[in-house]
């Protein structure tokens, strides 16, 4: 998990390449977005806005096409992630959610307003104890501007 302390250093990093900047516009937006309503910039990312504690079901979530990037808006929320080997496979991955579920255990972080995080595919996270969490979720294509099965 990459955790970035400010969205100027997000943006002092991931400054070149097609899925980044659409990270930034995607970002810019969200005063025009409505809480639980998923939005897209081109066909490489999909964007929502996050208000409250996120529901679990105590498993890691995992996926492979896409990977997350979570910028805090306010509150603070703990995040718990494992290197998927280290895991082990309670639900198999399914293309159509791009999404696995795994059990076990991993390390935690506690993240607050003003981080940015990137969760890798190698990895699972679960999101626990939050407080006041207001974020915008992107979930960007591993691929830089296209989709493999088009």
């Amino acid at each position: 998990m990459i955790v970035l302390q400010t969205l100027e250093e997000f943006q002092r990093i991931y400054h070149a390449g097609k899925k980044w900047l659409r990270c930034m516009e995607a970002i810019n937006n969200v005063g025009n977005i409505q809480p639980a309503v998923f939005y897209s910039v081109g066909d490489s990312l999909v964007y929502r806005l996050s208000e409250g504690d996120s529901p679990g079901n105590g498993l890691f979530e995992g996926n492979r096409r896409y990977f997350d990037v979570h910028y805090y808006l306010a509150g603070e929320e703990t995040v718990e992630y494992a290197d998927k080997s280290r895991l082990l496979a309670e639900v198999p991955y399914k293309d159509e959610s791009d999404r696995e579920l795994l059990s076990g255990a991993g390390e935690t972080l506690r993240l607050r307003a003003g981080n940015v995080i990137i969760c890798e595919n190698h990895e699972a996270y679960r999101f626990q104890e939050g407080a006041g969490v207001r974020k915008v979720i992107l979930k960007v294509t591993v691929e830089e501007t296209y989709f493999l099965n088009k």
